[in-house]
């Protein structure tokens, strides 16, 4: 299950280049950006959206994640998409999830 505002503002900032920390890998423990993951993240990575890169500046025990090139590609497309959706759509489909 995907949240769609969720979705869509992880995409939007992946796709600036910032990256997903998984804090817990057992629980999935997910921060982007300062916000918790909560839906995304098992979608972007089952369909190879994202992959985990090494990441030398980081901290030891937490995984990083950052878009594949098919996910930049899928990203500019759906975000495309999305900004050609009426703005009261936009806000439905926020609020419903």
């Amino acid at each position: 299950m995907v949240h769609v505002g969720e979705f869509v503002d992880t995409l939007a900032t992946l796709r600036r280049g910032h990256v997903i920390v998984v804090m817990d890998p057992d629980k999935r423990t997910c921060i982007l950006d300062g916000m918790g993951l909560q839906w995304s993240f098992r979608s972007l990575d089952a369909y190879g959206l994202i992959e985990e890169f090494d990441n030398p500046d980081g901290f030891e025990g937490l995984h990083y994640y950052r878009l594949t090139p098919d996910g930049a590609q899928f990203a500019d497309r759906a975000l495309a998409a999305w900004r050609e959706r009426p703005w009261h759509q936009r806000l439905m489909l926020r609020l419903r999830g």
